[in-house]
């Protein structure tokens, strides 16, 4: 499918009665299509998963070498003050 210039991916999505229901009942109280409602929970998800990781590959980072800088030593170096 083609659309303004890009491709555009259609997936098919299996769900039991219960789960269509919930998902069309959400979609429509938040004024969504059930497209969108599903769009953005995957990209969120996947945008959780990355911060979960880059937080702790931070940690990890920062326990090899815990130093840390006040406000004002921030802003000094930075020239804010």
């Amino acid at each position: 499918v083609i659309q303004r210039g890009g491709v555009v991916m259609t997936i098919s999505l299996r769900l039991n009665p219960k789960d269509e229901k919930l998902i069309k009942t959400y979609a429509s109280m938040k004024h969504m299509s059930v497209s969108e409602v599903v769009r953005r929970a995957v990209i969120e998800q996947i945008e959780d998963e990355f911060d979960i990781r880059e937080y702790f590959e931070a940690k990890a980072e920062f326990d090899k070498d815990p130093v840390t800088f006040t406000l004002e030593e921030v802003e000094k170096e930075l020239g804010f003050r």
